[in-house]
């Protein structure tokens, strides 16, 4: 806690305190995926990661002075001593995270709400940490710079770091041991036509989360030795397709880099298998579909539920293929 307290120090000075904020975050799904770190205290990847926004979909948190320390989630009050462990869990996590900003005494009214499940692999931590970054914010008046902002959100979750904006983030693995030089910035440019759906196979809480999934396949998979320099060439394909706009490298390479972060879990001891019958349905049919000149292309973060990677022109087939899936436009806002 003391490393992590004298980082954030580094990166805020409080300036005119409000008496309320409230601040938005979309989702993030990385195409190049973020798994392995450095250093788990300060969350330091071991490759950097490219994403894109969920345009609407993430998490609004408002947070206000108030004389006792209270939190909401998606309108259901939660404590320290609730006896669900998946709630109990996210209050700890939080409140540990706003203690590294708060004065002694000081007691904070939190509420938060997802357009996303929380804990099932929809990026709901990586929104929610970035909303909550940007109200401390304004809170307290920081005035910090997108940088500043995106380093701090990266100590409440590392992919939170890529949630301050809509669109693509690029995350900077960076070298330095303080993690100066590790946070995320926009990359490229609107590509209008590109869209994502989810398609919400299980949205229940994971049965590992990623933190402890990430951890037991660098500690213990021999998969995961090849991850690095996987990352590396598909994380240069990756930008080389959005400034060109090449949907199909892009898609490709997106689909490869996820199937490949998979296959590192399970490598492990005990493998980490997070796909259900319907996910691997959703592979086939996409690739059944690709066959048919239609390209459409997946990725899976560490969860069960697919997203698609598809043009504006065959919405409609995603529409039809897979009714119950969110259409998504990663530029709305």
């Amino acid at each position: 806690m003391t490393e992590r307290c004298s980082y954030a120090a580094r990166y805020i000075n409080r300036g005119q305190v409000s008496a309320s904020a409230t601040a938005f975050a979309p989702a993030n799904i990385a195409l190049c995926k973020y798994w392995g770190k450095r250093n788990r205290t300060l969350n330091l990847p071991l490759t950097s990661s490219l994403s894109v926004s969920l345009g609407t979909h993430g998490t609004t948190t408002t947070i206000e002075f108030s004389e006792h320390d209270t939190l909401t989630l998606n309108e259901k009050q939660i404590g320290l001593e609730s006896t669900n462990a998946s709630a109990k869990a996210f209050a700890e996590r939080l409140w540990e995270y706003i203690d590294l900003f708060r004065e002694p005494g000081e007691c904070l009214a939190v509420r938060t709400s997802n357009t996303i499940p929380t804990a099932a692999g929809l990026a709901s931590s990586a929104s929610g940490f970035a909303a909550c970054t940007k109200a401390l914010n304004d809170l307290f008046g920081w005035q910090a710079d997108d940088a500043a902002l995106s380093r701090l959100a990266r100590l409440g979750s590392g992919s939170a770091c890529r949630s301050l904006w809509h669109g693509f983030a690029r995350w900077n693995a960076g070298v330095r041991e303080d993690g100066d030089d590790c946070y995320a910035e926009p990359f490229g440019s609107d590509w209008p036509d590109l869209r994502l759906a989810v398609c919400p196979v299980d949205t229940s809480q994971k049965p590992v989360s990623s933190r402890d999934a990430m951890n037991a396949t660098v500690a213990n998979s021999p998969l995961f030795r090849g991850w690095e320099a996987c990352v590396t060439r598909d994380l240069c394909a990756i930008e080389t397709s959005i400034i060109n706009q090449d949907f199909e490298r892009l898609g490709k390479t997106a689909e490869r880099n996820a199937l490949a972060m998979h296959a590192t879990m399970l490598g492990c001891e005990t493998p980490i298998l997070y796909w259900l019958p319907a996910t691997v349905d959703a592979i086939h049919q996409a690739a059944r579909l690709r066959a048919d000149g239609i390209p459409i292309y997946v990725t899976i973060d560490a969860g069960p539920n697919p997203k698609l990677l598809y043009q504006q022109q065959h919405e409609a087939v995603i529409a039809a293929q897979w009714p119950d899936a969110m259409l998504i436009t990663p530029w709305s806002a």
